[in-house]
């Protein structure tokens, strides 16, 4: 919605992942979102229907059985196109006139596909600006955020694959904290859609405060889409980031290298502050933008 809504961004394809829930429901859930929010012309293509090597563990506990818990959704009108995620990735790359902002907010698994199938698509990447990982705890286990863990050999993969990258992870992603006077913005729009993303944030504070004891929930994922908006929401520093797959308790782990320790080169900038009242209102406006019908 922040990508469809905001002027900033050409918003060209969505593809969905394996990840929170299954390929079917994510992508069920993506073209939900797209029908309540008037969102039509961007092609969504399914991708990865698992990790590259480990089995898919999904975080129903988190999001629910359908991976969107919260809001009733209608009906999608909206429809995936047939072409897998990774062929329409490939196909809008090499044909657009300027290179492309790749924003995964999941596991990796169909970014680590196109990169190892198509190794010429990295020229016409203009970075990769991801939700994932930490430069401190984990989400998933102490040590390993949810969508690295996920798919470990494929952020590996990322990582490791010398685009020009951006890591948004879980220190800066719980800064944008969904507090009552926020859901109470999206409530006072009075349309379908803003009431949707106050039951969306709703339940998923609910269950932040279960599983983790935050007064308020975060939002993740719109954090990467606000550092392609506009860097200054999202402030990130250089430092070498490898991912952990062979540890026994550590599997899935980003280790950010922020003082140099290592020697290792830069391989990408890591996400350290966000401007959070400037991201909340680049929200706002945003699924303000979108419209939708009043709310009942």
């Amino acid at each position: 919605m922040l990508a469809a809504g905001d002027p900033a961004v050409d918003l060209l394809a969505i593809t969905t992942v394996a990840g929170n829930q299954t390929l079917a429901k994510t992508t069920l859930n993506a073209r939900r979102v797209c029908t309540v929010a008037g969102i039509t012309g961007v092609p969504i293509a399914a991708g990865c229907a698992r990790p590259l090597v480990q089995p898919l563990e999904v975080a129903d506990d988190v999001h629910g059985a359908s991976g969107l818990d919260g809001p009733r959704f209608p009906e999608p009108t909206v429809d995936a196109v047939a072409e897998h995620a990774v062929d329409l990735m490939y196909r809008i790359l090499t044909r657009h006139p300027e290179p492309v902002t790749l924003v995964p907010t999941a596991p990796l698994t169909n970014i680590a596909l196109l990169l190892t199938r198509h190794p010429d698509a990295t020229r016409h990447i203009r970075e990769i600006v991801l939700m994932g990982g930490s430069t401190e705890r984990g989400n998933r286990t102490p040590a390993a955020e949810f969508n690295i863990r996920t798919d470990p050999e494929a952020a590996d993969i990322v990582f490791r694959s010398g685009v020009p990258l951006t890591m948004c992870g879980l220190n800066v992603t719980h800064q944008a904290l969904a507090t009552p006077a926020v859901v109470a913005r999206f409530e006072r729009m009075g349309t379908e859609l803003g009431q949707v993303c106050a039951e969306l944030l709703t339940f998923f504070g609910s269950t932040y405060r279960t599983l983790w004891g935050f007064q308020d929930p975060p939002l993740h994922d719109p954090v990467a889409v606000a550092r392609v908006l506009d860097p200054d929401i999202v402030r990130c520093v250089d430092a070498n980031v490898v991912v952990e797959l062979q540890g026994r308790y550590t599997r899935g782990a980003t280790v950010v290298d922020l003082h140099r320790y290592t020697g290792r080169p830069v391989n990408a900038q890591v996400a350290l502050t966000l401007e959070s009242g400037a991201f909340w209102d680049r929200m706002v406006a945003a699924v303000a933008a979108l419209g939708g019908r009043p709310s009942a």
